[in-house]
């Protein structure tokens, strides 16, 4: 089973770029972040042309909005209210693969502003009681007992090869202590494996987004991680192989963040 998550950034002004992927990777679910559309304005034709027949949606008038699309049937769809101010950042489905389930969570975690105050900055003290709220739902044995996934644009480089310059982005949103140290901390509680480190060393310098107002990317290379996998401890042997599709920064009309997907051998 290949599970792809992406930031689109927009799934209709991106979906010639959505299709290539589809066509050339093939994955059997991909988990979309930042739609920014309503479910009734959502490609899902197009979709299924392409042969994803099954979709979970959760969208927003121009804003936010996350889709699971897949080859597979899915399943006990969820979409969570997190911090009841209506935004559209979560939805869940259930796969089966070989007569056994995997729960897929897609997130989209808040950006949190530019400052990094949670007194002086309303969006980052949102950010900061999503993530409480984050740790709290998912720290039940449900998740980490069965065949779990964590998916999306989480917003957050936790280790400090995950941005480019470790001491720079300390006090910059996305990297702050306050936090990595909330994201490392879910992760610990839930035996959540980091399914894109298990494959890349902590000391290996690793992005799946770049900003739109460096020049030159590529040259720059002034990434961040701010997309993630993790896997519940029971799918751990299952993991095979970890792709960023890099080259997707370089499309015509790019999403600021890449494909990343999860091969599991089940």
């Amino acid at each position: 089973m290949k599970i792809t998550t992406w930031n689109i950034n927009s799934v209709r002004l991106r979906f010639p770029q959505v299709a290539a992927f589809l066509q050339t990777h093939q994955p059997d679910v991909l988990c979309l972040q930042e739609t920014k559309c309503r479910d009734s304005e959502f490609p899902g034709s197009d979709f299924r042309k392409l042969g994803y027949e099954h979709l979970a949606i959760n969208g927003q008038k121009g804003y936010h909005g996350v889709a699971i699309a897949s080859r597979l049937p899915l399943h006990e769809v969820e979409r969570r209210n997190f911090c009841n101010i209506g935004d559209a950042r979560h939805i869940s489905a259930t796969v089966s693969v070989g007569g056994k389930p995997i729960r897929v969570n897609n997130f989209y975690v808040p950006a949190g502003g530019d400052e990094p105050d949670p007194q002086t900055n309303p969006k980052f003290a949102h950010k900061l009681a999503f993530l409480d709220e984050l740790d709290e739902w998912i720290s039940q044995d449900s998740f980490s007992k069965n065949r779990s996934l964590i998916v999306g644009d989480l917003n957050i480089a936790p280790l400090e090869h995950d941005v480019w310059n470790h001491r720079a982005l300390l006090k910059v949103v996305s990297h702050t202590p306050i936090e990595t140290d909330k994201l490392k901390a879910i992760i610990a509680r839930g035996k959540w494996i980091d399914a894109l480190r298990r494959f890349t060393p902590a000391e290996q310098k690793l992005y799946t987004w770049w900003s739109y107002r460096s020049p030159d990317w590529s040259a720059a290379d002034k990434g961040r991680r701010l997309d993630h996998i993790w896997a519940s401890p029971p799918l751990e042997p299952c993991l095979h192989t970890i792709e960023i599709l890099r080259e997707a920064r370089g499309w015509e009309r790019p999403s600021d963040h890449v494909p990343v997907s999860l091969v599991l051998k089940l």
